[in-house]
């Protein structure tokens, strides 16, 4: 490891695609399995109106567990739900605006794939975190960037914004990652796709494994 001590790689539970019916439920119960960092609310093709009803529950239950609560995609979605951050990709809407929209205190995140240029980018514009990824194949989303663990070790001897991995990551393969410098895993179908808690309770085992 490096000189510097780093803090413990902590969970960051990204949303299915559907978050209406019982999924409130399911995210209490992933919550209260074992300490979760933030929560990503990520839906597509759905009008602002609602969006931000669908997120509102799942708001109130990752505030009362002082979980952050962070909105994919759209700046205007996370300043009128008063989240606590954004998470953008490479098309939507820089730092900057983000920054302007959401005021100094919100956590901005910034997809960089597999590109060490787009994460320098980032992270002089003021990003909090940078995203890296996939390390892994995975069928949430379609995956046109493979990212090597080495990324992640080169990351962290460089910079000190924290950086999180996300693709495919599993109790099962998410030791490597931890070990290369993840500060945080984003997992979304290895919690979702199956029993969230035992799911929870897995990624913990695992990374405690690594960081003992």
């Amino acid at each position: 490891m490096d000189d510097i001590e780093r803090e413990p790689t902590q969970l960051y539970l990204i949303s299915p695609p559907e978050v209406a019916g019982g999924f409130p439920e399911r995210l209490a119960r992933a919550l209260d399995a074992g300490p979760v960092a933030a929560f990503q609310f990520r839906v597509k093709d759905l009008d602002q109106h609602e969006a931000a009803r669908l997120a509102e529950p799942l708001q109130k239950i990752c505030g009362d567990r002082d979980v952050a609560f962070i909105v994919n995609d759209s700046i205007s979605l996370a300043k009128r739900l008063g989240a606590d951050g954004v998470h953008i990709g490479q098309d939507d809407g820089t730092v900057e605006e983000a920054r302007n929209a959401l005021g100094r205190d919100a956590q901005i995140g910034v997809t960089c794939h597999d590109s060490r240029h787009m994460a320098m980018d980032a992270g002089e514009a003021g990003a909090d975190y940078v995203a890296f990824g996939a390390f892994f194949p995975t069928t949430t989303k379609q995956v046109k960037h493979m990212a090597g663990v080495d990324l992640l070790t080169w990351w962290q001897g460089i910079f000190e914004i924290p950086c999180v991995a996300i693709g495919g990551i599993t109790p099962e393969n998410c030791g490597e990652l931890v070990t290369a410098g993840a500060d945080f895993l984003a997992v979304s179908g290895a919690v979702w796709n199956g029993d969230e808690v035992a799911a929870i309770k897995a990624f913990h085992e695992a990374m405690a494994a690594v960081q003992s």
